[in-house]
């Protein structure tokens, strides 16, 4: 591993780095972050979380597939529904983090760095 500029910092394993783009790659989908969103404030079934995201149940369905199959998210069974819930603290941790900053930007635009501002963010 080499050391780059940053303060010292090595950078990680090739397939760390495309493990770390395939789980963002996966949150890239305003829906699916939605999801992920309304998950980390707890468990959910199908139907609730499509109440809450805006989506159509197949759809919803469609990203938990995507979001189980990736590790993010898993499913335990309730009697005849299935829950589902966030399978990865550090995804919450990420997502928390990254909606809560951008959420304070859009409250105080000022706060977001100028080149942000350029783009529209």
């Amino acid at each position: 591993m080499s050391t780059g500029s940053g303060g010292g910092f090595q950078d990680p394993p090739a397939e760390v780095l495309a493990e770390a783009a395939a789980a963002f790659g996966l949150l890239a989908t305003p829906a699916r972050l939605h999801i992920v969103w309304a998950l980390a404030q707890g468990e959910s079934d199908v139907t609730g979380l499509a109440e809450r995201v805006g989506g159509t149940l197949p759809s919803v369905s469609q990203h938990l597939t995507k979001l189980k199959l990736a590790g993010l998210v898993r499913s335990r069974r309730e009697g005849r529904r299935q829950v589902y819930l966030v399978d990865d603290p550090d995804v919450v941790t990420v997502v928390r983090l990254m909606v809560g900053q951008l959420a304070a930007r859009a409250e105080h635009p000022s706060l977001a760095p100028a080149r942000l501002r350029e783009l529209g963010a």
